[in-house]
């Protein structure tokens, strides 16, 4: 292809990159949002014309896992061979900090959403939340959100709620919660530490946290700070380091975090186990 010649080596050096890194997403955008915004960076720096987009379906880019718009934190992106890594991402641990509103209810589940319930929470103290948590770990049934992305009939259930479509709540699945912590307790808020499994969604935990308090509750704030072995901390990458080289650095050193992995799976499996034990 005498166009690759043309690209040079930044373009050489883009296409060549291949692996799992992590980048940090704010509050605002979409996972997939973000994801664009990052390959519209990378092949503007790479000199690639996307016009007609022909070209940008060649960089091969995906994320593990989608974090809601109103949410923050760690999104794992894969690119080249690194896309068929993915999947494992999405069954592995994720780590959350959640703050919950008391006394509220939302269409929705977190704050972006419609109020549909207020009940007074004055009498909930912080014994009675800490008690309440317990319920909460190990291995336990969830129906997930109706505002979610999760699918009927090839759609959104998101985006069938906003057109106005009725639809029906999912069924309880099982979930897994390896820890549950509160952090902080200031009524109406309450902040949490969640380490969960896959397919979980913080949101209806708050939402059930509060029907469990004979009140209600919603989600006002979100941040996943680790999802598999990848933390907020050390290994997402904020926008201004959204480059080909460091990107290039960041995949070196995460390639020996994935190395180490199975041994840490081994150690959460025995650990629900633990947790299920404890918590009946």
């Amino acid at each position: 292809e005498a166009s690759g010649v043309v690209l040079g080596k930044s373009a050489d050096k883009l296409f060549s990159l291949s692996g799992l890194f992590a980048v940090y997403k704010p509050k605002g955008p979409t996972s997939a949002g973000v994801l664009n915004l990052l390959k519209e960076r990378l092949l503007a720096e790479a000199g690639v014309q996307t016009n007609g987009n022909k070209k940008s379906q060649v960089l091969k880019i995906g994320h593990g896992g989608t974090l809601d718009s109103a949410a923050a934190g760690v999104l794992v992106v894969g690119i080249g061979k690194g896309t068929k890594m993915l999947s494992t991402m999405l069954r592995g641990s994720k780590k959350y900090t959640a703050i919950g509103l008391l006394g509220k209810a939302t269409d929705t589940l977190d704050a972006t959403g419609k109020v549909t319930e207020e009940k007074p929470y004055d009498q909930i103290t912080k014994g009675d939340l800490e008690n309440v948590l317990q319920k909460f770990i190990g291995d336990i049934m969830q129906v997930p959100p109706l505002y979610s992305a999760l699918k009927k009939d090839g759609e959104r259930l998101s985006t069938l709620m906003k057109r106005g479509e009725a639809v029906e709540a999912k069924p309880a699945r099982p979930v897994k919660v390896y820890s549950l912590s509160l952090q902080q307790f200031q009524p109406p808020l309450f902040t949490l530490d969640v380490e969960c499994g896959g397919g979980f969604y913080v949101r209806s935990l708050v939402s059930d946290i509060g029907k469990e308090l004979s009140t209600c509750a919603t989600m006002q704030e979100l941040t996943r700070t680790k999802q598999g072995p990848f933390t907020l901390e050390e290994h997402a990458l904020y926008e201004d380091k959204w480059t080909i080289d460091e990107i290039a650095r960041s995949l070196e050193h995460c390639t020996s975090l994935l190395s180490g992995e199975p041994s840490h799976k081994k150690l959460k499996t025995e650990h629900p186990g633990e947790t299920a034990g404890s918590c009946e």
